[in-house]
């Protein structure tokens, strides 16, 4: 092994020279101490290089000089509120991604998940980057299949907080189905209510209106897991939450957004907060025969007042 080069906070490239000729997939077995599975998950990735040229060849024999990049825990500094021999859960902070988008995304909640409990430790679901609030991790593999396995069947209990535009008077359900890339839509990741989109539904609670600055702080309970089902939820009843970016302003303003044509600033005058205003608050389930109900330890409606631009 020659050494390790930054690509940068999060990933390196690992070099070395491999003199005989042997099968790709096993040189990253060896070299790397990694399954079978992770080793092919790298080339699928196009994170290896033969000779300073991509390679992609999974059994391939090769030889020469191999540079792999690899992800490098940076953790940010976060730990659990909660955890048991098999899982773990986190407060994640709104403005964090649970995992790397891309080579270039500098930290996530996934650097302090495999820093504290090793690379077979994963998130089981996920919450947006703009959410903030509990995130349950497994730390092994068998229970990371049993956990995503109860989040799958919908037998875990979640419930958000939120403060939203306008009045909310009385309980909403709201049954819409969503559909994600809508043809006519010009924002690619946005979810939009349609009849071909799958089953979506989603309990809404109002539990205190300040009519001083026209919102309501509301409990959400989620009864399905889709993309951005809250926030799509919430805008189509007329009550988006404050602070989203993208379901709380037009398409035009919001591709200038996301495009990065708009300030931090601007966006947060628009909507009225620096910050997606969703929380994820409480989660219980049953594991291994014991009941889980564990709660968000912040002061959510302070955490909210605290960001908003009234």
């Amino acid at each position: 092994m020659v050494g390790y080069k930054e690509v940068n906070l999060a990933y390196i490239t690992k070099r070395f020279f491999q003199k005989h000729l042997k099968k790709t997939f096993k040189i990253l077995i060896d070299e790397l101490d990694i399954s079978i599975h992770e080793a092919q998950k790298i080339v699928d990735r196009k994170r290896v290089f033969l000779n300073g040229v991509l390679h992609q060849h999974k059994a391939k024999k090769i030889q020469g000089e191999i540079e792999v990049i690899v992800f490098k825990p940076n953790p940010i500094g976060l730990n659990p509120i909660f955890q048991t021999e098999d899982f773990a859960v986190f407060e994640k902070p709104s403005g964090i991604l649970v995992h790397p988008r891309k080579l270039e995304t500098v930290q996530t909640l996934n650097d302090d998940i495999k820093y504290l409990f090793g690379r077979d430790a994963n998130a089981v679901h996920r919450i947006d980057k703009g959410t903030s609030g509990l995130i349950v991790i497994s730390k092994n593999k068998r229970s990371e299949v049993e956990l995503k396995q109860l989040f799958e069947e919908r037998k875990v209990y979640k419930e958000y907080i939120a403060l939203v535009d306008g009045e909310v008077k009385e309980i909403l359900n709201i049954d819409e189905k969503l559909l994600h890339n809508l043809a006519s839509s010009k924002i690619r990741i946005k979810m939009h209510i349609h009849k071909d989109g799958k089953e979506s539904y989603s309990r809404v609670e109002p539990i205190e209106y300040d009519r001083m600055n026209g919102v309501t702080l509301v409990k959400v309970i989620p009864k399905t897991g889709r993309q951005h089902q809250i926030r799509a939820h919430l805008f189509h009843v007329e009550h988006f939450i404050i602070g989203d970016t993208l379901y709380g302003l037009d398409e035009n303003l919001a591709e200038e957004y996301l495009d990065g044509n708009m300030s931090f600033k601007r966006g947060a005058e628009l909507t009225r907060s620096k910050r997606l205003l969703l929380h994820s608050n409480r989660i219980c389930f049953e594991y291994n025969n014991i009941k889980y109900d564990i709660r968000s330890k912040i002061n959510i409606k302070k955490e909210f007042y605290e960001n908003c631009k009234f």
